[in-house]
């Protein structure tokens, strides 16, 4: 394996001072005219708040769209899933807000491992994100003078987070959803559900169109466009044990990849720190518990080692609020990663509670005998509830238990200033691409970039894209459509065919557990290797043990599934690899042997201040890994510290 030239990777920056940038690149854009945009049609792959929010506003400029998913319906994204809330720069508490703060924390967030000019986008973009959303009908939080409300979240000390109780997520995609069904009514959009992108068809080096399999029937069927969108999330599935939903997953992204995409920074995995702890063996995903919560519940552990007292019986003198303790200027608000690193420090020690010793408290007690339990069950009662529901405790009685979890994936598909990635006419939004968090997201950071990216960004940049490109007129009935579809018929056949005695699910359960042991809080190079020949060998045995029931000639999840740990299986080696080839600590990837002497995360600013980029060589040949350099203009690279 081999470095490539950086060269190959041009992020269209704009010159110019840094506020500046994002006007200059939009005077600069070629335009599509209105009685023009009638002549196009694009493919949006994913429904969430990234898809629904560029098919709608893309529809609603006259284009033609197609919104592809595989939910039954658009408004089941996973996005759904999202609690806490969505940022953006309003500075209505007062409290010294601004769109240069909200970039700074942002940028510093992701431990300075992000392009600074995106994220400078992002937060310039942010306040028009919560106009948009409350002109659409969501029903934001609001103080008693009617303004909405904020509250903190981790890595900040301000208060810019907008929320909806616990279910920011969900409104936000109903508000996306009513927006995307208007432009369906008018027939600008037409929603294609229960299909699965399967492959990627190129035209003269360009993205025409995708192959999908209706999953109700079997069918394989192409769809043709002037560009395609790609807006399906993240790859934290592979780790088999997440807070994503179980249909998340990793393939469209990677046959993108095979196509010519590049892939960036896959090793930039997200830790939750306030998740409901492992139960058993049977569990097929993990709860996350919005970091929200830590505005008023106070994480701790007893100060002594297997302490197995009920946690109401341990006076206050006994306890150790660790982050309290460690960081004091932030405290309960740090970073996911670093609260993340800190429990697992503070159980791996012995100090964990719970029957298996890997949880610790997130307690109200405080916060409810200071504003009352009426006041905390206004802010959270969804949440406590769900809690309650899962664990059969009750919150407001006893502390909350959690463990870190995998949740985000910061690492995607590369792409340029305009969203668009090394395949010309291939656009990432949201979660796929890589470009805004850096090495680590800030909490409420994921809403503010897929609704950036979807209503403020892609309806300037793929315009420039269609008014430049010369795009000769491409139907299905090209020859590449059929050929990319008998190769997606190729593979799924091929799974049916191994008829081996083994399941899906255990291989990709297998798969979970190397992942998480060795590339998950913690990473170092023996560990690393170690992943990367085992993932091989586990990947090697799939393919000839599999057992995949039924056909593919109708409705088979079992066919779904087994496509799908396949992509894993070759994309989790690409994980490791990257993590191997990053030798340094950076946010949410921490290398063992990279670390102060106090243990939080060392960088090496002379060495991995870049993207890693990497370029699928085929099959049996190792990736090339591209650089593209990181420059920071208008702020000073730092340490990095919440203390």
């Amino acid at each position: 394996m081999s470095d490539g030239e950086t060269g190959r990777l041009n992020s269209r920056i704009p010159a110019g001072p840094l506020a500046e940038k994002w006007d200059r690149c939009k005077n600069n854009l070629k335009l599509v005219a209105p009685n023009n945009k009638r002549k196009y049609d694009v493919i949006v792959v994913g429904s969430g708040l990234a898809g629904a929010s560029a098919a709608a506003s893309l529809a609603e400029l006259g284009y033609n769209v197609k919104v592809f998913c595989f939910q039954d319906s658009t408004r089941r994204a996973h996005s759904i899933a999202a609690q806490g809330g969505i940022n953006a720069s309003k500075n209505y508490p007062n409290d010294g807000d601004s769109v240069y703060r909200l970039f700074y924390d942002t940028i510093k967030g992701g431990d300075f491992r992000a392009r600074e000019a995106n994220v400078y986008r992002l937060a310039q973009v942010s306040s028009n994100i919560i106009d948009q959303c409350v002109a659409q009908g969501v029903p934001f939080a609001r103080e008693y003078g009617g303004l909405l409300a904020n509250r903190t979240f981790g890595g900040s000390q301000v208060s810019r987070t907008f929320y909806c109780r616990g279910q920011t997520g969900q409104q936000l995609l109903l508000g996306a959803y009513s927006a995307l069904m208007r432009q369906v009514s008018k027939g600008k959009a037409k929603v294609f559900a229960r299909r699965e992108m399967l492959d990627l068809v190129k035209v003269n080096g360009v993205a025409r169109g995708i192959v999908t399999r209706n999953l109700v029937t079997g069918e394989f069927e192409t769809h043709a466009a002037h560009a395609v969108l790609l807006c399906t999330g993240g790859y934290g599935n592979a780790y088999y044990l997440s807070t994503n939903a179980k249909g998340c997953n990793v393939t469209a992204a990677w046959r993108c990849y095979k196509r010519g995409a590049f892939f960036a920074n896959p090793a930039y995995t997200q830790i939750h720190p306030t998740c409901i702890p492992v139960k058993g063996d049977y569990q097929s995903k993990l709860t996350l518990m919005s970091e929200s919560l830590r505005n008023d519940g106070r994480v701790w552990v007893p100060k002594k080692a297997d302490d197995q007292r009920n946690p109401k019986d341990i006076p206050e003198e006994d306890r150790d609020y660790y982050l309290e303790r460690r960081y004091p200027s932030f405290g309960n608000m740090v970073p996911r990663d670093v609260a993340s690193r800190a429990a697992k420090e503070r159980c791996d020690a012995g100090f964990g509670v719970n029957e298996t010793g890997k949880a610790v408290y997130l307690d109200f007690q405080r916060a409810i005998q200071e504003q009352g339990e009426d006041v905390i069950r206004s802010k959270y009662s969804n949440l406590f509830h769900m809690y309650e529901k899962i664990t059969d405790e009750n919150p407001y009685k006893v502390p909350m238990k959690i463990y870190p979890a995998v949740h985000y994936t910061m690492g995607g598909l590369w792409v340029d200033y305009h969203l668009e990635s090394t395949v010309p006419g291939l656009f990432v939004l949201g979660e796929a691409n890589f470009s805004d968090h850096g090495a680590n997201r800030l909490g409420a950071s994921a809403l503010m970039q897929g609704l950036a990216d979807g209503y403020f960004v892609i309806p300037y940049t793929l315009g420039h894209h269609l008014a430049s490109a010369q795009l000769d007129p491409v139907t299905t009935a090209h020859p590449e459509f059929d050929a990319v579809k008998a190769e997606a018929q190729a593979r799924v056949q091929k799974l049916l065919d191994v008829n081996g005695k083994r399941s899906v699910q255990s291989f990709h359960r297998a798969l979970g557990e190397i992942m998480w042991d060795y590339c998950g809080m913690a990473r170092n190079a023996s560990g690393l290797q170690t992943a990367i020949n085992n993932i091989r060998e586990l990947r090697e045995e799939f393919w000839t043990n599999v057992h995949v029931p039924g056909s593919g000639a109708d409705f088979n999840q079992q066919v779904e599934q087994a496509g799908r740990v396949a992509d894993f299986l070759e994309f989790g080696e690409l994980l490791a690899l990257d993590a191997l080839r990053r030798e340094e600590s950076a946010g949410g990837h921490f290398r063992e042997e990279h670390q102060t002497s106090d243990g939080e995360a060392k960088r090496d600013d002379v060495n991995f201040a870049h993207v890693a980029a990497w370029e699928h060589q085929g099959p049996t040949a190792e990736p090339i890994r591209h650089t593209e350099p990181l420059s920071f203009e208008s702020i000073q690279i730092s340490s990095r510290s919440y203390k």
